[in-house]
Protein backbone atom coordinates (compact mmCIF):
# COMPACT_ATOMS: atom_id res chain seq x y z
CA UNK A 1 0.00 0.00 0.00
CA UNK A 2 2.62 2.55 1.04
CA UNK A 3 4.78 1.65 -1.97
CA UNK A 4 1.85 2.22 -4.32
CA UNK A 5 1.02 5.60 -2.80
CA UNK A 6 4.67 6.65 -2.78
CA UNK A 7 5.08 5.78 -6.44
CA UNK A 8 1.94 7.66 -7.42
CA UNK A 9 2.87 10.75 -5.49
CA UNK A 10 6.07 11.00 -7.58
CA UNK A 11 4.09 11.18 -10.79
CA UNK A 12 4.06 14.70 -12.19
CA UNK A 13 3.82 14.28 -15.95
CA UNK A 14 1.39 11.42 -16.29
CA UNK A 15 -1.97 10.48 -14.86
CA UNK A 16 -4.34 7.61 -15.34
CA UNK A 17 -7.56 9.42 -16.02
CA UNK A 18 -6.96 13.04 -16.98
CA UNK A 19 -4.20 15.47 -17.90
CA UNK A 20 -3.28 18.57 -15.96
CA UNK A 21 -4.26 20.78 -18.88
CA UNK A 22 -7.85 19.68 -18.49
CA UNK A 23 -7.88 19.81 -14.66
CA UNK A 24 -10.58 22.46 -14.56
CA UNK A 25 -13.16 20.15 -16.15
CA UNK A 26 -13.40 16.55 -15.04
CA UNK A 27 -16.77 15.89 -16.64
CA UNK A 28 -18.14 16.12 -20.16
CA UNK A 29 -20.75 18.86 -20.48
CA UNK A 30 -22.60 16.66 -22.96
CA UNK A 31 -22.98 14.03 -20.20
CA UNK A 32 -24.30 15.97 -17.19
CA UNK A 33 -25.69 12.82 -15.57
CA UNK A 34 -23.30 10.00 -14.64
CA UNK A 35 -24.55 6.89 -12.85
CA UNK A 36 -27.76 8.71 -11.95
CA UNK A 37 -25.96 11.74 -10.48
CA UNK A 38 -26.15 15.27 -11.88
CA UNK A 39 -22.41 15.72 -11.66
CA UNK A 40 -22.24 19.47 -12.26
CA UNK A 41 -25.00 20.22 -9.73
CA UNK A 42 -23.36 17.99 -7.13
CA UNK A 43 -19.95 19.53 -7.84
CA UNK A 44 -21.39 23.02 -7.29
CA UNK A 45 -22.83 21.96 -3.93
CA UNK A 46 -19.49 20.50 -2.80
CA UNK A 47 -17.71 23.65 -4.00
CA UNK A 48 -20.10 25.75 -1.90
CA UNK A 49 -19.54 23.49 1.12
CA UNK A 50 -15.74 23.79 0.89
CA UNK A 51 -15.90 27.55 0.48
CA UNK A 52 -18.26 27.97 3.45
CA UNK A 53 -16.14 25.73 5.70
CA UNK A 54 -12.99 27.62 4.79
CA UNK A 55 -14.64 31.00 5.47
CA UNK A 56 -15.62 30.54 9.10
CA UNK A 57 -13.65 30.84 12.31
CA UNK A 58 -13.09 27.68 14.33
CA UNK A 59 -12.96 28.01 18.12
CA UNK A 60 -9.30 28.40 18.91
CA UNK A 61 -8.08 26.28 15.98
CA UNK A 62 -6.47 26.70 12.60
CA UNK A 63 -8.49 24.29 10.49
CA UNK A 64 -7.34 23.06 7.10
CA UNK A 65 -10.16 21.33 5.27
CA UNK A 66 -8.56 18.24 3.76
CA UNK A 67 -10.06 16.20 0.94
CA UNK A 68 -8.22 13.17 2.36
CA UNK A 69 -10.95 13.04 5.02
CA UNK A 70 -13.23 11.31 2.52
CA UNK A 71 -11.30 8.08 3.06
CA UNK A 72 -13.16 7.85 6.37
CA UNK A 73 -16.20 6.71 4.38
CA UNK A 74 -14.74 3.19 4.36
CA UNK A 75 -11.75 1.45 5.92
CA UNK A 76 -10.64 0.12 2.50
CA UNK A 77 -10.48 3.60 0.95
CA UNK A 78 -7.16 5.45 0.99
CA UNK A 79 -6.77 8.99 -0.32
CA UNK A 80 -3.54 10.95 -0.56
CA UNK A 81 -3.28 14.55 -1.75
CA UNK A 82 -0.03 16.38 -2.39
CA UNK A 83 0.57 19.75 -3.98
CA UNK A 84 0.15 18.09 -7.38
CA UNK A 85 -2.04 14.98 -7.19
CA UNK A 86 -5.15 13.51 -5.55
CA UNK A 87 -4.96 9.71 -5.51
CA UNK A 88 -7.65 7.20 -4.54
CA UNK A 89 -6.64 3.63 -3.72
CA UNK A 90 -9.22 0.95 -2.92
CA UNK A 91 -7.55 -1.78 -0.88
CA UNK A 92 -4.40 -2.28 -3.02
CA UNK A 93 -5.80 -1.07 -6.34
CA UNK A 94 -5.46 2.40 -7.81
CA UNK A 95 -8.93 3.54 -8.86
CA UNK A 96 -8.50 7.29 -9.23
CA UNK A 97 -5.76 9.83 -9.91
CA UNK A 98 -6.39 13.53 -10.57
CA UNK A 99 -4.32 16.71 -10.62
CA UNK A 100 -4.84 18.67 -7.43
CA UNK A 101 -6.55 22.04 -7.98
CA UNK A 102 -4.97 25.29 -6.97
CA UNK A 103 -5.73 26.58 -3.47
CA UNK A 104 -9.11 28.29 -3.40
CA UNK A 105 -10.30 26.77 -6.68
CA UNK A 106 -13.47 25.47 -5.04
CA UNK A 107 -15.14 24.61 -8.33
CA UNK A 108 -12.31 22.21 -9.17
CA UNK A 109 -12.32 20.76 -5.65
CA UNK A 110 -16.06 20.23 -5.99
CA UNK A 111 -15.56 18.27 -9.18
CA UNK A 112 -12.83 16.10 -7.68
CA UNK A 113 -15.09 15.37 -4.71
CA UNK A 114 -17.89 14.30 -7.05
CA UNK A 115 -15.40 12.13 -8.96
CA UNK A 116 -14.34 10.52 -5.68
CA UNK A 117 -17.98 9.90 -4.78
CA UNK A 118 -18.60 8.18 -8.13
CA UNK A 119 -15.58 5.93 -7.64
CA UNK A 120 -16.47 5.13 -4.02
CA UNK A 121 -20.06 4.30 -5.02
CA UNK A 122 -18.67 1.58 -7.27
CA UNK A 123 -16.99 -0.05 -4.26
CA UNK A 124 -19.31 0.76 -1.32
CA UNK A 125 -22.71 -0.86 -1.79
CA UNK A 126 -24.66 1.29 0.75
CA UNK A 127 -23.56 4.47 -1.04
CA UNK A 128 -25.26 3.34 -4.25
CA UNK A 129 -28.68 3.61 -2.61
CA UNK A 130 -28.16 7.12 -1.21
CA UNK A 131 -30.02 10.13 -2.54
CA UNK A 132 -28.09 13.31 -3.37
CA UNK A 133 -28.91 14.72 0.09
CA UNK A 134 -27.75 11.45 1.65
CA UNK A 135 -24.45 11.72 -0.20
CA UNK A 136 -23.95 15.29 1.00
CA UNK A 137 -24.69 14.16 4.56
CA UNK A 138 -22.12 11.34 4.62
CA UNK A 139 -19.47 13.43 2.86
CA UNK A 140 -19.90 16.33 5.30
CA UNK A 141 -19.75 13.82 8.16
CA UNK A 142 -16.44 12.47 6.84
CA UNK A 143 -15.04 15.98 6.42
CA UNK A 144 -16.02 16.89 9.97
CA UNK A 145 -14.43 13.77 11.42
CA UNK A 146 -11.33 14.61 9.44
CA UNK A 147 -10.93 17.96 11.22
CA UNK A 148 -11.79 16.55 14.66
CA UNK A 149 -15.12 18.31 14.75
CA UNK A 150 -18.72 17.25 14.46
CA UNK A 151 -21.09 18.53 11.87
CA UNK A 152 -23.91 17.63 9.53
CA UNK A 153 -25.55 18.54 6.28
CA UNK A 154 -29.18 19.67 6.52
CA UNK A 155 -30.91 18.95 3.24
CA UNK A 156 -33.45 21.77 3.56
CA UNK A 157 -33.63 24.49 6.16
CA UNK A 158 -37.26 25.12 5.24
CA UNK A 159 -38.26 21.45 5.45
CA UNK A 160 -36.51 21.08 8.80
CA UNK A 161 -38.43 23.99 10.29
CA UNK A 162 -41.70 22.56 9.00
CA UNK A 163 -40.94 19.16 10.53
CA UNK A 164 -39.84 20.53 13.90
CA UNK A 165 -42.92 19.54 15.88
CA UNK A 166 -43.48 18.69 19.52
CA UNK A 167 -43.59 14.94 20.01
CA UNK A 168 -45.94 13.20 22.40
CA UNK A 169 -44.28 10.88 24.93
CA UNK A 170 -41.55 9.71 22.61
CA UNK A 171 -37.78 9.61 22.43
CA UNK A 172 -38.19 10.79 18.83
CA UNK A 173 -36.79 7.90 16.80
CA UNK A 174 -37.86 4.88 14.81
CA UNK A 175 -36.13 1.64 13.91
CA UNK A 176 -36.04 -2.10 14.42
CA UNK A 177 -33.83 -4.83 15.79
CA UNK A 178 -31.32 -6.33 13.39
CA UNK A 179 -30.22 -9.96 13.17
CA UNK A 180 -27.95 -9.50 16.21
CA UNK A 181 -30.70 -7.97 18.30
CA UNK A 182 -29.31 -4.44 18.23
CA UNK A 183 -31.68 -1.59 17.42
CA UNK A 184 -30.86 0.11 14.12
CA UNK A 185 -32.25 3.63 13.85
CA UNK A 186 -34.20 4.09 10.61
CA UNK A 187 -35.50 7.60 11.27
CA UNK A 188 -35.08 10.52 13.67
CA UNK A 189 -37.77 13.15 14.24
CA UNK A 190 -36.32 16.60 13.73
CA UNK A 191 -36.36 18.68 16.88
CA UNK A 192 -37.01 15.63 19.08
CA UNK A 193 -34.91 14.22 21.90
CA UNK A 194 -32.94 11.79 19.73
CA UNK A 195 -32.16 14.57 17.24
CA UNK A 196 -30.82 16.92 19.89
CA UNK A 197 -28.90 13.96 21.33
CA UNK A 198 -27.11 13.67 17.95
CA UNK A 199 -28.56 10.25 17.11
CA UNK A 200 -28.68 9.76 13.36
CA UNK A 201 -30.29 7.39 10.87
CA UNK A 202 -28.18 4.24 10.60
CA UNK A 203 -26.84 4.39 14.17
CA UNK A 204 -27.05 1.24 16.29
CA UNK A 205 -28.38 1.32 19.84
CA UNK A 206 -26.85 -1.58 21.74
CA UNK A 207 -28.00 -0.91 25.33
CA UNK A 208 -30.82 0.81 27.20
CA UNK A 209 -30.30 1.56 30.89
CA UNK A 210 -27.49 -1.01 31.06
CA UNK A 211 -29.56 -3.76 29.45
CA UNK A 212 -28.41 -5.23 26.16
CA UNK A 213 -30.88 -4.64 23.34
CA UNK A 214 -30.42 -8.26 22.25
CA UNK A 215 -32.14 -9.38 25.47
CA UNK A 216 -35.17 -7.13 24.96
CA UNK A 217 -38.41 -7.90 23.15
CA UNK A 218 -40.05 -5.44 20.74
CA UNK A 219 -42.56 -4.68 23.51
CA UNK A 220 -39.74 -3.87 25.92
CA UNK A 221 -38.18 -1.51 23.41
CA UNK A 222 -41.49 0.16 22.59
CA UNK A 223 -42.16 0.76 26.28
CA UNK A 224 -38.72 2.32 26.70
CA UNK A 225 -38.93 4.66 23.72
CA UNK A 226 -42.56 5.73 24.04
CA UNK A 227 -45.53 5.35 26.37
CA UNK A 228 -47.09 7.56 28.99
CA UNK A 229 -44.40 7.74 31.68
CA UNK A 230 -41.56 10.21 31.90
CA UNK A 231 -38.09 8.99 32.71
CA UNK A 232 -34.42 9.06 31.85
CA UNK A 233 -32.98 6.73 29.21
CA UNK A 234 -29.27 5.86 29.19
CA UNK A 235 -28.32 4.54 25.76
CA UNK A 236 -25.15 3.15 24.24
CA UNK A 237 -25.05 4.27 20.61
CA UNK A 238 -22.71 2.84 17.99
CA UNK A 239 -22.12 5.40 15.23
CA UNK A 240 -19.39 5.86 12.57
CA UNK A 241 -17.28 7.70 15.13
CA UNK A 242 -17.45 4.79 17.61
CA UNK A 243 -19.54 3.84 20.63
CA UNK A 244 -20.72 6.62 22.92
CA UNK A 245 -23.22 7.11 25.75
CA UNK A 246 -26.34 9.18 25.11
CA UNK A 247 -28.80 10.33 27.76
CA UNK A 248 -32.41 11.15 26.84
CA UNK A 249 -35.24 12.22 29.12
CA UNK A 250 -38.63 11.27 27.74
CA UNK A 251 -41.33 13.84 28.34
CA UNK A 252 -44.61 13.06 30.07
CA UNK A 253 -46.90 14.92 27.66
CA UNK A 254 -44.86 17.00 25.24
CA UNK A 255 -41.21 17.61 24.57
CA UNK A 256 -40.48 21.17 25.57
CA UNK A 257 -37.26 23.07 26.13
CA UNK A 258 -38.14 23.15 29.84
CA UNK A 259 -40.73 21.38 31.98
CA UNK A 260 -42.00 22.79 35.29
CA UNK A 261 -43.00 20.56 38.21
CA UNK A 262 -44.40 22.03 41.43
CA UNK A 263 -44.20 19.80 44.50
CA UNK A 264 -46.43 20.94 47.36
CA UNK A 265 -44.82 20.71 50.76
CA UNK A 266 -47.18 19.01 53.19
CA UNK A 267 -45.97 17.93 56.65
CA UNK A 268 -46.95 18.20 60.30
CA UNK A 269 -46.06 21.88 60.45
CA UNK A 270 -47.29 22.85 57.02
CA UNK A 271 -50.61 21.35 56.07
CA UNK A 272 -52.06 24.11 53.93
CA UNK A 273 -49.62 23.36 51.08
CA UNK A 274 -48.83 26.99 50.32
CA UNK A 275 -45.10 26.30 49.99
CA UNK A 276 -43.23 23.71 48.04
CA UNK A 277 -40.25 22.68 45.92
CA UNK A 278 -40.00 23.96 42.35
CA UNK A 279 -38.43 21.49 39.95
CA UNK A 280 -37.29 22.77 36.55
CA UNK A 281 -36.34 20.10 34.01
CA UNK A 282 -34.21 21.86 31.41
CA UNK A 283 -33.70 19.96 28.15
CA UNK A 284 -32.47 22.80 25.94
CA UNK A 285 -30.89 26.14 26.76
CA UNK A 286 -32.85 28.53 24.55
CA UNK A 287 -34.84 31.74 24.60
CA UNK A 288 -37.94 29.57 24.89
CA UNK A 289 -36.69 27.79 28.01
CA UNK A 290 -35.58 31.10 29.51
CA UNK A 291 -39.14 32.41 29.08
CA UNK A 292 -40.63 29.25 30.60
CA UNK A 293 -38.31 29.46 33.62
CA UNK A 294 -38.97 33.18 34.06
CA UNK A 295 -42.71 32.52 34.10
CA UNK A 296 -42.32 29.67 36.61
CA UNK A 297 -40.19 31.77 38.95
CA UNK A 298 -42.75 34.58 38.79
CA UNK A 299 -45.57 32.15 39.58
CA UNK A 300 -43.94 30.04 42.30
CA UNK A 301 -40.98 32.12 43.50
CA UNK A 302 -42.74 33.67 46.48
CA UNK A 303 -43.89 30.26 47.72
CA UNK A 304 -40.94 28.01 47.02
CA UNK A 305 -38.57 26.85 49.72
CA UNK A 306 -36.10 25.39 47.26
CA UNK A 307 -35.43 24.88 43.56
CA UNK A 308 -34.15 21.86 41.66
CA UNK A 309 -32.71 22.76 38.26
CA UNK A 310 -32.41 19.40 36.51
CA UNK A 311 -29.92 19.72 33.66
CA UNK A 312 -28.95 16.05 33.36
CA UNK A 313 -30.02 15.94 29.70
CA UNK A 314 -29.65 19.63 28.87
CA UNK A 315 -27.75 20.91 25.89
CA UNK A 316 -27.70 24.19 24.10
CA UNK A 317 -26.14 26.29 21.41
CA UNK A 318 -27.19 29.82 22.37
CA UNK A 319 -24.77 31.71 24.60
CA UNK A 320 -27.10 34.61 25.31
CA UNK A 321 -29.96 32.29 26.24
CA UNK A 322 -27.66 30.70 28.85
CA UNK A 323 -26.86 34.18 30.18
CA UNK A 324 -30.59 34.99 30.40
CA UNK A 325 -31.27 31.91 32.52
CA UNK A 326 -28.25 32.61 34.73
CA UNK A 327 -29.46 36.18 35.19
CA UNK A 328 -32.84 35.04 36.51
CA UNK A 329 -31.03 33.50 39.49
CA UNK A 330 -27.89 35.63 39.80
CA UNK A 331 -28.43 38.96 38.11
CA UNK A 332 -25.79 40.83 36.12
CA UNK A 333 -22.79 38.52 36.45
CA UNK A 334 -20.29 37.21 33.83
CA UNK A 335 -22.20 34.09 32.88
CA UNK A 336 -19.91 32.60 30.22
CA UNK A 337 -17.39 33.39 27.51
CA UNK A 338 -17.76 32.64 23.81
CA UNK A 339 -14.64 31.75 21.82
CA UNK A 340 -14.33 31.84 18.02
CA UNK A 341 -10.58 32.26 17.66
CA UNK A 342 -7.65 31.47 19.91
CA UNK A 343 -7.12 35.08 20.93
CA UNK A 344 -10.66 36.43 20.98
CA UNK A 345 -13.16 35.80 23.77
CA UNK A 346 -16.48 37.54 24.26
CA UNK A 347 -17.76 37.84 27.82
CA UNK A 348 -21.53 37.42 27.95
CA UNK A 349 -23.56 38.71 30.88
CA UNK A 350 -27.30 38.92 31.55
CA UNK A 351 -29.06 42.19 30.94
CA UNK A 352 -31.36 42.13 33.96
CA UNK A 353 -31.50 41.57 37.69
CA UNK A 354 -32.26 38.31 39.49
CA UNK A 355 -35.96 37.54 39.95
CA UNK A 356 -35.55 34.97 42.73
CA UNK A 357 -34.21 35.84 46.21
CA UNK A 358 -30.66 34.68 46.99
CA UNK A 359 -31.81 33.01 50.20
CA UNK A 360 -33.75 30.38 48.20
CA UNK A 361 -31.50 27.29 47.99
CA UNK A 362 -30.87 25.83 44.55
CA UNK A 363 -29.74 22.33 43.59
CA UNK A 364 -28.35 21.89 40.08
CA UNK A 365 -28.41 18.32 38.75
CA UNK A 366 -25.77 17.46 36.13
CA UNK A 367 -24.52 14.33 34.39
CA UNK A 368 -22.73 13.15 31.26
CA UNK A 369 -25.83 14.25 29.35
CA UNK A 370 -25.17 17.91 30.24
CA UNK A 371 -23.48 19.51 27.23
CA UNK A 372 -22.71 22.81 25.50
CA UNK A 373 -24.07 26.00 27.02
CA UNK A 374 -25.78 23.93 29.73
CA UNK A 375 -22.31 23.14 31.08
CA UNK A 376 -21.46 26.84 31.16
CA UNK A 377 -24.76 27.53 32.91
CA UNK A 378 -23.99 24.91 35.57
CA UNK A 379 -20.57 26.50 36.01
CA UNK A 380 -22.22 29.88 36.64
CA UNK A 381 -24.16 28.50 39.59
CA UNK A 382 -20.93 27.02 40.94
CA UNK A 383 -18.69 30.06 40.41
CA UNK A 384 -21.21 32.50 41.88
CA UNK A 385 -21.97 30.26 44.86
CA UNK A 386 -25.63 30.27 43.86
CA UNK A 387 -26.37 26.58 43.55
CA UNK A 388 -25.09 23.19 44.68
CA UNK A 389 -23.92 20.89 41.87
CA UNK A 390 -25.11 17.31 42.37
CA UNK A 391 -24.77 14.34 40.02
CA UNK A 392 -21.87 13.08 37.91
CA UNK A 393 -19.36 14.96 35.70
CA UNK A 394 -20.73 16.78 32.67
CA UNK A 395 -19.82 15.76 29.12
CA UNK A 396 -17.01 18.23 28.52
CA UNK A 397 -18.46 18.93 25.08
CA UNK A 398 -18.64 22.71 25.03
CA UNK A 399 -18.42 23.28 21.29
CA UNK A 400 -21.30 25.17 19.74
CA UNK A 401 -22.79 24.97 16.27
CA UNK A 402 -23.05 27.59 13.59
CA UNK A 403 -25.39 27.14 10.63
CA UNK A 404 -24.18 28.13 7.19
CA UNK A 405 -26.69 28.61 4.40
CA UNK A 406 -25.87 26.86 1.12
CA UNK A 407 -26.90 27.95 -2.35
CA UNK A 408 -29.01 24.80 -2.90
CA UNK A 409 -31.30 25.62 0.05
CA UNK A 410 -29.52 23.30 2.46
CA UNK A 411 -27.36 24.18 5.43
CA UNK A 412 -24.17 23.11 7.12
CA UNK A 413 -24.21 22.76 10.88
CA UNK A 414 -20.64 22.84 12.20
CA UNK A 415 -19.26 23.02 15.73
CA UNK A 416 -16.86 25.89 15.21
CA UNK A 417 -17.32 27.80 18.48
CA UNK A 418 -16.62 26.89 22.07
CA UNK A 419 -17.60 28.29 25.46
CA UNK A 420 -15.72 28.81 28.69
CA UNK A 421 -17.08 29.59 32.14
CA UNK A 422 -17.69 33.16 33.25
CA UNK A 423 -14.27 33.40 34.87
CA UNK A 424 -12.52 31.74 31.94
CA UNK A 425 -12.30 28.09 32.98
CA UNK A 426 -12.02 25.63 30.11
CA UNK A 427 -14.99 23.27 29.75
CA UNK A 428 -14.38 21.49 26.44
CA UNK A 429 -12.51 18.23 27.00
CA UNK A 430 -12.76 18.66 30.76
CA UNK A 431 -16.33 19.23 31.94
CA UNK A 432 -17.81 20.52 35.18
CA UNK A 433 -17.59 18.34 38.29
CA UNK A 434 -20.34 17.97 40.92
CA UNK A 435 -19.73 18.67 44.60
CA UNK A 436 -21.91 15.69 45.50
CA UNK A 437 -21.28 12.57 43.43
CA UNK A 438 -24.50 10.57 43.18
CA UNK A 439 -22.92 7.36 41.92
CA UNK A 440 -21.14 6.99 45.27
CA UNK A 441 -24.32 7.29 47.37
CA UNK A 442 -26.72 5.09 45.46
CA UNK A 443 -28.71 3.49 48.30
CA UNK A 444 -30.42 4.83 51.42
CA UNK A 445 -27.70 3.53 53.77
CA UNK A 446 -24.95 5.30 51.83
CA UNK A 447 -27.00 8.51 51.71
CA UNK A 448 -27.65 8.47 55.47
CA UNK A 449 -23.96 7.95 56.20
CA UNK A 450 -23.04 10.72 53.76
CA UNK A 451 -25.34 13.32 55.34
CA UNK A 452 -24.24 12.39 58.88
CA UNK A 453 -20.65 13.10 57.80
CA UNK A 454 -21.67 16.37 56.17
CA UNK A 455 -23.53 17.64 59.24
CA UNK A 456 -20.69 16.54 61.56
CA UNK A 457 -18.14 18.33 59.43
CA UNK A 458 -16.47 15.09 58.34
CA UNK A 459 -17.27 15.44 54.63
CA UNK A 460 -13.90 15.02 52.96
CA UNK A 461 -14.90 15.41 49.35
CA UNK A 462 -12.64 17.28 46.93
CA UNK A 463 -13.74 20.11 44.67
CA UNK A 464 -12.07 19.08 41.43
CA UNK A 465 -13.25 22.25 39.70
CA UNK A 466 -10.55 24.11 41.63
CA UNK A 467 -7.79 21.83 40.35
CA UNK A 468 -6.84 22.95 36.82
CA UNK A 469 -4.34 20.13 36.28
CA UNK A 470 -6.58 17.28 37.39
CA UNK A 471 -7.04 14.40 34.95
CA UNK A 472 -10.74 14.56 33.94
CA UNK A 473 -10.85 10.87 33.15
CA UNK A 474 -9.56 10.00 36.60
CA UNK A 475 -12.40 12.05 38.11
CA UNK A 476 -14.90 10.27 35.89
CA UNK A 477 -13.62 6.89 36.99
CA UNK A 478 -14.05 7.93 40.62
CA UNK A 479 -17.53 9.32 39.94
CA UNK A 480 -18.86 7.20 37.07
CA UNK A 481 -22.09 7.76 35.19
CA UNK A 482 -25.08 5.85 36.54
CA UNK A 483 -26.02 3.27 33.92
CA UNK A 484 -29.75 3.04 34.64
CA UNK A 485 -31.85 6.13 34.03
CA UNK A 486 -34.47 4.92 36.52
CA UNK A 487 -31.82 4.51 39.22
CA UNK A 488 -30.43 7.97 38.50
CA UNK A 489 -33.92 9.50 38.71
CA UNK A 490 -34.50 7.89 42.11
CA UNK A 491 -31.22 8.87 43.73
CA UNK A 492 -31.37 12.40 42.23
CA UNK A 493 -34.79 12.98 43.76
CA UNK A 494 -33.87 11.55 47.16
CA UNK A 495 -30.64 13.52 47.56
CA UNK A 496 -32.07 16.77 46.18
CA UNK A 497 -35.03 16.72 48.54
CA UNK A 498 -32.78 15.97 51.50
CA UNK A 499 -30.41 18.83 50.66
CA UNK A 500 -33.21 21.36 50.10
CA UNK A 501 -35.00 20.50 53.33
CA UNK A 502 -31.88 20.48 55.54
CA UNK A 503 -30.40 23.96 55.75
CA UNK A 504 -27.38 22.75 57.75
CA UNK A 505 -26.45 20.19 55.10
CA UNK A 506 -26.99 22.65 52.25
CA UNK A 507 -24.85 25.35 53.86
CA UNK A 508 -22.08 22.87 54.71
CA UNK A 509 -21.93 21.54 51.14
CA UNK A 510 -22.00 25.03 49.62
CA UNK A 511 -18.87 25.91 51.57
CA UNK A 512 -16.86 23.16 49.89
Amino acid sequence: MKKILTALLLITNYCLLITFANATELFDKDMPVVDGISVFEMSDVFADIYEKLESIKWGGKDINIAIESLEKLDKDAHIAATDERVVLVWKDTIVGNWPRPRAGDWRAFGQITTALVLKLREEIAPMRSLTDSGIYEVVVGALMRGVDESGRYIYSARAESLEDGRLLTSAGLEGAQDERGNFRVSGVYRGGLADTGDIREGDLITEINGRAMSTMTPSDIGAAFSGFNSGTLKLTVLAPGGARPVTLRRATVVIADADIIWKDKVDAEQIDAKTGILEIVLTKVSDNSAAIINEALAKYGARTTGIVLDMRVAGGNEERAAAKIAGLFMGRIPALRSVETAKEETEISPGGNAVIPFNIPVVVLVSGGTTGTAEALAASFYEQGRGLLIGTPTAGRARLASRLNLKNGGQLEVLNRTVKTGVGRIIDGRGIFPIVCLSNIRNAEQQNAFFVNVINGDFGGRDFNKEPNIDPEAVRKGCPQIISGADEDAVSTAVSMKVLTDAIAYDALMKK
